[in-house]
């Protein structure tokens, strides 16, 4: 099942079902938002799909339609921002099969001092990243983007600070999770999202990472409930007016990974503080695809596009800058 939310007529959140791609979308009844309907469910150890049947479907939704007229919301929201938490996790995935020989051979031949941390945490998670039911993994990279006031909707524009050196998309799968009552964390399901980041800052040295992921980040549009499969492929692209500058394969899933979904959520999760009743996460799970690897520079325009089929409909996000800010910090 793919849930997604747009802006009613009224102002309100409406939220959609479909059983998937190419099937009609309808309106939950009585829904409020798809945070409600999963802390609901979350607080009373039903399953989503459940709660959503027992509230019942309405009137059928023409997503296309709402999604041409801007009204797609990200799709969950809390209603106080800084509850929900933009996370994420790198260095996770394998590439292609030339890039994982290469990989392999770097790290299987070289000598360890001569390797960067990037590819001493590769190797770990090469080693020990998908570890045996009841056993824990080696814990990955992990970097925070923000809360959700950098949450971009499907459609809207991704805003780079004026003083950011580039803006570029990652394409990715983000997990969705709410955190019930009791502080247990729950997840909803899996999105197409684009982890925006500024490379060149992160270039200039490693240490730079945590300043280039502080930007906002888009997912969605719509959350396929339940696990991930084990192969995703799609593909993702930047468009320049007419012209489509760069398309390449996206490739996701644990088939394509180091780690398994289960230990990069453990990882997340063993910390108290990520287990705060109500709260919303949504933690992205890294990718092998780069605009930037290609040397393509996004410009003020172009338009990012991540789609993969059994996802819904792609992620489209239009790259703006941010005019420059006065920033001054007085006394109290």
């Amino acid at each position: 099942m793919l849930i997604s939310q747009i802006k009613g007529s009224n102002g309100g959140i409406v939220v959609a079902v479909r059983n998937g791609p190419g099937t009609p979308a309808k309106a939950v009844l009585n829904a409020g938002s798809v945070y409600a309907l999963a802390m609901e469910a979350a607080d009373n150890d039903k399953s989503l799909v459940a709660v959503i049947e027992a509230h019942g479907l309405g009137e059928e939704i023409d997503l296309e339609k709402a999604y041409a007229e801007g009204r797609f919301l990200p799709p969950i929201t809390h209603p106080d921002a800084a509850h929900m938490h933009l996370t994420g996790t790198g260095l996770t995935h394998l590439g292609s099969a030339a890039t994982r020989d290469s990989m392999h051979k770097k790290t299987t031949e070289a000598a360890e001092e001569t390797l960067t941390d990037s590819m001493k945490m590769f190797k770990m998670g090469l080693e020990g990243g998908k570890p045996k039911d009841g056993e824990k993994g080696v814990q990955p990279e992990w970097f925070y983007k923000g809360n959700g006031f950098g949450a971009t909707a499907p459609g809207a524009a991704l805003v780079s600070p004026s003083f950011a050196l580039d803006g570029g998309e990652e394409p990715e799968m983000a997990g969705i999770y709410v955190i019930a009552k009791d502080g247990s964390p729950f997840r909803i399901g899996f999105a197409l999202s684009n982890e925006f980041s500024d490379h060149v800052t992160e270039r200039i040295n490693y240490l730079y990472l945590a300043h280039s992921k502080l930007r906002p980040a888009s997912f969605g549009p719509e959350i396929r409930i339940g696990a991930a499969p084990e192969d995703i492929r799609g593909t993702s692209r930047i468009k320049r007016g007419d012209k489509v500058i760069f398309e390449k394969p996206f490739l996701s899933g644990e088939a394509n990974m180091s780690h398994t979904f289960a230990n990069l959520e453990y990882h997340h999760f063993k910390y108290g503080l990520f287990r705060i009743p109500g709260d919303i996460h949504v933690h992205m799970f890294g990718t092998a695809t780069l605009s930037f690897a290609e040397g393509i520079k996004p410009e003020a325009g172009d338009v990012f596009e991540i789609e993969v089929a059994d996802f819904g409909l792609p992620l489209r996000n239009r790259l703006a800058i941010a005019a420059e800010e006065k920033v001054a910090i007085r006394q109290l």
